[in-house]
């Protein structure tokens, strides 16, 4: 945290965004507007009095109903915000230690990035199975194969300029593209290889051993604006949409800025959320995502540079500015199975307790001096159960809530994601922009995933009553915004200019989280296909192990023979005969027989179920069909989901109902 003394005596507190994480777009603020501040934020504090509400170049402030458009909103609540947040800084007693950003060697980056990606054999043969890495290699797209191909490259030319004996398999080994040279010394004497190897990429559909996947000619878009297609490769589709305006050159217009009613198509195999699938088959997502966001942002040119924070001495304890995962685990041992930390938790209780009408919820700070003195009781007597929450008032629980967030020694979207988030707004279109942040919230770790997730959930209630609070979308994304995305400790400087337009573009990307939540917490269908894939991959080469096979034959032949001397002859291949088995074994009605239908949604086994064993004292809201084996570890099915389809695309699958595990 950095201070200065003003002449009237105030000392100004700056929470510095720094210059490489944040990308911002050129061309917001006039020169008078950069001029009018007499204390520059180039040198990195906000001037609080010079602040003014009217100042010279910007619009009169009118508070606005708008839910479209952040242009129609003066931005004083933003300004205001930031005020607020550098005065309550003010008599700090405490030291914070900076964030210091890591800036990656060259190749670093490179070389982190296929670690995460599951791909460090490519550089480092003892690093992980090759075989494992070569399953996930069979699955990716075009546009993905596109993306690991460019990071390869770049590390062997950062090698090459090394001149390491360490060799990184050239990228033909890897993808066995057809038509390229046999020597690699050849190769790296035509000047024209990029080109050509990237031309090849987006040409050949048979390349990366892909079947008949459609090329993105015939990936062209047919269903209406407001769709968002989970089928196919976001990074296809954006390939599809590049080429498709080509030779046009269209830019965002006022209509492009409007929030859309986007919706996801129905599938009948089941929508997969966040917290449906197997701590297994999530690694597989995790690094599935990567590569697609990868190669998302590569189609639409953009570069990302990934940051990583220098370990710092935080607090081990305590309430705030404790890092994510030391609170969690601190709540976990009170409350078993927590997944957000319980003092956030209260606080969105207390507030709503109060009532979410009262107007400038969120907007209206709490007295400075009174919530630094409630953080200091909370500290305390929190955990003891002796905290006075009758007599803590709305205003300065919500003041204490985005303290909270702010105090995280780490942002909430991490140092590694937070450049991306910003970049997502330089995507083309509103729907690639959505695509991006559904990616990008896939890739944040689970602490940080589930913390956003409740706190988007609360900002959405208080929207919910605008009309009584006068909170509307953009007043609560103005509001949260620098509180989410300017936090402590950034030391870079930034020239006012970016300040004016860094505070509009993280309102916007605040806007997009709230209103379409209900959609990015959702894994598109085809990296869930990637990884059924992967699946069956791994699957078919632990099966050339002849023992195993010999030893699972034998088992599955005792196994059978078992079955049809017990069971009823109607119960022997029951799937095949029109029947599933469900099983419950943690219930006393153990297993049922399903016919199986062409309207048979997993929402009627469940009611089947319900309706057969009166014994069950479980909600049903707790419970879950869930599948098992087969291409998948484990998955809690969408309600909506069609038996007979999702059977179709796994056949080897068990069925069992279970309470929800999350």
């Amino acid at each position: 945290m950095s201070r200065q003394q003003d002449p009237k005596g105030v000392i100004l507190t700056g929470y510095i965004s720094n210059i490489e994480v944040v990308s911002p777009a050129s061309g917001v603020n006039s020169a008078e507007e950069i001029e009018s501040s007499s204390l520059s934020r180039r040198t990195g504090h906000y001037s609080v009095q010079n602040r003014a509400k009217n100042a010279p170049g910007k619009p009169p402030y009118h508070r606005c109903n708008s839910q479209d458009s952040l242009d129609e909103l003066a931005m004083d609540d933003y300004w205001t915000e930031v005020e607020n947040i550098t005065l309550s800084g003010e008599g700090d007693a405490e030291p914070h230690e900076e964030v210091q950003l890591k800036v990656p060697d060259e190749g670093e980056q490179e070389e982190a990035w296929l670690t995460e990606a599951g791909l460090a054999t490519l550089f480092d043969e003892s690093a992980s199975d090759p075989e494992d890495m070569m399953g996930l290699l069979s699955t990716l797209t075009r546009t993905q194969a596109a993306a690991v191909e460019k990071r390869v490259e770049k590390l062997q030319q950062t090698l090459r300029k090394r001149n390491k004996q360490h060799q990184v398999p050239d990228v033909r080994d890897i993808f066995k593209l057809p038509g390229t040279p046999e020597s690699k010394e050849d190769e790296a004497k035509s000047p024209e290889r990029s080109e050509n190897r990237k031309k090849d990429i987006t040409t050949d559909g048979q390349a990366m051993g892909l079947g008949n996947r459609a090329g993105p000619a015939e990936q062209s878009v047919s269903e209406p604006e407001t769709d968002i297609n989970l089928e196919v490769s976001f990074s296809d589709q954006a390939l599809s949409y590049k080429e498709g305006s080509k030779g046009s050159s269209e830019a965002l217009t006022d209509a492009d800025d409007k929030l859309p009613n986007f919706k996801l198509s129905r599938d009948k195999t089941g929508l997969t959320k966040v917290g449906d699938l197997s701590p297994q088959d999530m690694k597989k997502v995790h690094r599935l995502v990567l590569i697609e966001m990868t190669a998302l942002f590569d189609t639409a040119g953009i570069d990302l540079k990934a940051h990583k924070a220098v370990k710092l001495k935080v607090k081990e304890s305590g309430l705030f500015g404790v890092p994510l995962a030391a609170l969690l685990e601190q709540d976990q041992r009170r409350q078993p199975g927590t997944k957000v930390p319980i003092i956030l938790q209260r606080l969105i209780s207390h507030i709503e307790d109060e009532g979410l009408d009262t107007e400038g919820l969120l907007r209206i700070p709490g007295a400075a001096i009174r919530v630094k003195a409630v953080c200091v009781e909370l500290e305390g007597k929190f955990y003891e159960g002796l905290f006075p929450w009758e007599s803590l008032k709305q205003h300065d629980a919500a003041s204490l809530l985005k303290l909270f967030i702010r105090e995280l020694p780490h942002p909430l979207l991490t140092v590694e994601y937070l450049s991306a988030f910003i970049a997502v707004l330089k995507l083309p279109t509103k729907k690639q922009q959505l695509q991006a942040l559904n990616l990008l919230v896939l890739l944040l770790p689970e602490s940080s995933r589930d913390t956003l997730k409740v706190l988007m959930e609360f900002f959405q209630r208080v929207i919910d009553h605008k009309e009584q609070n006068k909170m509307t979308l953009n007043n609560v994304a103005v509001v949260m915004a620098p509180n989410i995305f300017m936090f402590k400790g950034f030391r870079n400087k930034i020239s006012e200019q970016q300040e004016f337009s860094l505070a509009t573009e993280t309102a916007n990307i605040v806007r997009l989280l709230i209103r379409y939540q209900n959609l990015l917490w959702t894994i598109p269908k085809f990296i869930m296909n990637q990884v059924r894939k992967q699946n069956t991959e791994n699957q078919k080469k632990m099966s050339k192990d002849r023992a195993m096979m010999k030893l699972l034959k034998k088992m599955a032949y005792e196994r059978e023979k078992h079955e049809k001397q017990e069971k009823p002859l109607s119960e022997v291949d029951s799937s095949s005969q029109g029947f599933i088995r469900v099983q419950a074994p943690q219930f006393s009605k153990v297993s049922m027989a399903v016919q199986l239908t062409e309207e048979l949604q997993a929402s009627d086994v469940l009611s089947r179920f319900l309706s057969q064993d009166s014994s069950v004292s479980v909600k049903r809201e707790d419970l879950c069909l869930y599948e098992i084996g087969g291409n998948i570890q484990e998955r809690c099915l969408d309600e909506e989901t069609y038996m007979k389809d999702l059977l179709e695309l796994n056949p080897s699958a068990e069925w069992f109902i279970k309470c929800i595990q999350r």
